[in-house]
């Protein structure tokens, strides 16, 4: 995150040095393994500087928390202050309640920028933001009949809840030939059996009528690379038809 002109540790300090003592702080470097100390009256903020933000310097700067609740980490500026990156890497700073500065080495004079002050996290407030997503996950989970997929993998095929209801649809299809949606839904491929087959995401239906939609070659062969739940649905199908009344 380093910008073009390379600044040193030490580099970082002059400048907040030069900003807190501006505010009436009596300013010291590298007091009891602090960076930066700057204390006014019973107020003691601590500073630690880092070229890099890092799991240790995190873990250093919650250790200066058992002697103040002001502490601050300060790094140079990011190139991006806009990406994802950066904004979780707030969002994580701001949840441990720690505060946060960039030091811009663009200029002649090294500027700090005050992105986040140490205060208390709104766990509540945070989850409230976070019911739509938290809806989503649960929604997906309820999605997947099985556990298809094995955590921590790159680089391979995930089995989503909209794909898997695609294979269900698919093998009622291939398994009793062309069918109207709401004969699906009665068989249980679920409420969004409509829109699947209509945006035919995967290219595997076909609609032969008005309402009347069958698996395509190219949905056949899609089926060949999921055999696991394939088979898992075949069953079903052949279950319900025996359970239909003679």
């Amino acid at each position: 995150m380093n910008e073009k002109k390379k600044i040193l540790e030490s580099d970082l300090y002059k400048p907040i040095q030069k900003h807190f003592a501006k505010e009436g702080y009596k300013v010291n470097g590298e007091v009891n393994d602090c960076d930066l100390t700057a204390v006014k009256g019973d107020d003691l903020i601590i500073v630690e500087l880092k070229l890099n933000l890092t799991v240790d310097l995190l873990i250093q700067a919650t250790k200066r928390q058992r002697l103040t609740d002001f502490v601050y980490i300060a790094i140079p500026r990011p190139k991006n202050m806009r990406s994802r990156r950066w904004k979780d890497i707030c969002h994580l700073v701001r949840r441990l309640e720690l505060g946060l500065i960039t030091v811009s080495a663009a200029n002649k004079v090294p500027k700090p920028q005050f992105i986040q002050h140490p205060e208390p996290f709104d766990l509540g407030k945070s989850k409230k933001g976070s019911t739509r997503r938290r809806n989503r996950l649960l929604a997906e989970i309820e999605g997947r009949s099985a556990d298809y997929n094995i955590g921590g993998s790159s680089k391979t095929k995930i089995m989503t809840a909209y794909k898997e209801s695609c294979i269900q649809i698919a093998c009622y299809l291939k398994q009793s030939g062309p069918l109207a949606p709401k004969d699906l839904v009665m068989m249980g491929t679920g409420n969004k059996t409509q829109s699947i087959l209509s945006k035919n995401y995967y290219n595997w239906f076909d609609r032969i009528a008005r309402g009347i939609y069958q698996i395509t070659e190219k949905g056949k062969q899609g089926l060949q690379e999921y055999p696991e739940l394939t088979q898992y649905y075949m069953r079903e199908f052949d279950k319900k038809q025996r359970d239909l009344p003679k």
